[in-house]
C-alpha cells in the first residue's frame, strides 16, 4: 500500500525532534504537549510505513530513512513558509495608490475618499496628483481617473464616469475690456494662453494652435492650474473643461462646447490591483458616487 501524508502538522512535528533529539524539547520549541508531538510521529510512520526513529533513554535518534528524508522535509517547510507569506501579504490591505490631475481632487471627491475611509479604517488611501499617464499596467498606480480620447487598454478594468467637454472661456474682466469670441471662426483680435508638454497630449493647444496666429499666444505653460490662473486673471483666453469650472462665476465661456476636444472621463484600475478585495470594494463604492459629481446641472 502507497504511503500518504495527510497533515502538514506531522512535518512539522518530524522536524523538530529531528533538531531537537526528543519529543520533550520538540514540544517546547512547537509550543504544544510532549503526548501530541509524540503521536505526530507515531501517525507520520505509520503513514509513510517507516520508522523514523529510534527510541533510547537518550531521546529520539534519526534512523538512515529520517536522515534521507529530511532534505525533502525541509524543502516542504521552506515552501509552507513561502505560502504563509504570500498569503498574507495578499489577505492584509496595501494601500491603494489613486493616480489623477490634481483639480480631481477637489473638495467633493475628497468627501467620496472620506466617506469610504470612515467606513473601512483598515484599508488606506495614496494620491498620485499628477498630469503624466502613470502606467497602471507596469504597478505605477492600481486606479487612474483620466480623461482620454483613446481606447483604454483591454488589460484595465474600465469603469466610464462621464464625458468631458471643452469650450473657449475667458475671465469677466477681459469680456468687459476686449470682448469674447462668439464662435471658433471668431478669434481674431483676442490673445490667448495655452498648455503645452512634450509628455503629455497636446490636443488642447493644437486645435488653438492651428485657429490662431503664433503672435495671439503670450503664454505657453508647463502647467495646467498655472494656465488656469492665467485665464481667470485676464491674461487670455484659454480652452477649459466646463465641469471643472463650473463653480467658477468670474469665468464667461465664450460659446458651445466643442465636439471635436471632447474626451471620455474614464475610472481605470489595474487588472492585478482589482484581483485585492480592498480595491473591488473601493471601485463599487467610488465610481456612482463620483460619477454623481459629474451629472449635468438641472
Amino acid at each position: 500500500m502507497k504511503s500518504r501524508i495527510s497533515n502538514w502538522t506531522d512535518i512539522r512535528a518530524f522536524l523538530a525532534v529531528f533538531r531537537e533529539g526528543s519529543t520533550l524539547a520538540a514540544s517546547r520549541r512547537l509550543g504544544v504537549a510532549q503526548p501530541t508531538v509524540a503521536r505526530r510521529i507515531e501517525v507520520l510512520e505509520h503513514e509513510l510505513q517507516l520508522s523514523l526513529f529510534d527510541r533510547d533513554t537518550r531521546g529520539f535518534r534519526p534512523t538512515r530513512h529520517a536522515r534521507a528524508l529530511y532534505p525533502k522535509a525541509e524543502a516542504i517547510e521552506a515552501a509552507m513558509t513561502a505560502l504563509e507569506t504570500e498569503a498574507n501579504g495578499l489577505a492584509t490591505p496595501r494601500p491603494i495608490r489613486i493616480t489623477a490631475y490634481s483639480a480631481n481632487f477637489s473638495p467633493r471627491a475628497n468627501k467620496i475618499f472620506s466617506d469610504f475611509s470612515a467606513r473601512h479604517p483598515d484599508v488606506r488611501l495614496e494620491f498620485i496628483p499628477t498630469q503624466l499617464m502613470l502606467d497602471l499596467e507596469k504597478g505605477e498606480a492600481d486606479i487612474a481617473l483620466r480623461l482620454t480620447r483613446n481606447s483604454p487598454s483591454q488589460d484595465l478594468v474600465c469603469r466610464k464616469i462621464s464625458t468631458a467637454r471643452y469650450s473657449l472661456f475667458g475671465s469677466r474682466d477681459y469680456a468687459k475690456k476686449h470682448g469674447l469670441p462668439t464662435s471658433p471662426e471668431d478669434l481674431s483680435g483676442h490673445t490667448f494662453v495655452t498648455f503645452e508638454r512634450d509628455d503629455v497630449p497636446t490636443t488642447l493647444h493644437d486645435w488653438l494652435a492651428c485657429r490662431v496666429k503664433r503672435e495671439q499666444i503670450l503664454l505657453s505653460f508647463s502647467e495646467f492650474e498655472l494656465m488656469h490662473a492665467a485665464i481667470r486673471s485676464g491674461v487670455g483666453l484659454g480652452l477649459l473643461n466646463l465641469k471643472l469650472v463650473e463653480q467658477e462665476p468670474d469665468l464667461v465661456r465664450c460659446f458651445e462646447p466643442i465636439d471635436e476636444l471632447a474626451a471620455e472621463h474614464l475610472m481605470l484600475i489595474s487588472s492585478e490591483a482589482y484581483k485585492r478585495p480592498e480595491v473591488r470594494k473601493f471601485t463599487k463604492f467610488f465610481a456612482p458616487r463620483y460619477a454623481a459629481l459629474f451629472k449635468p446641472l438641472p
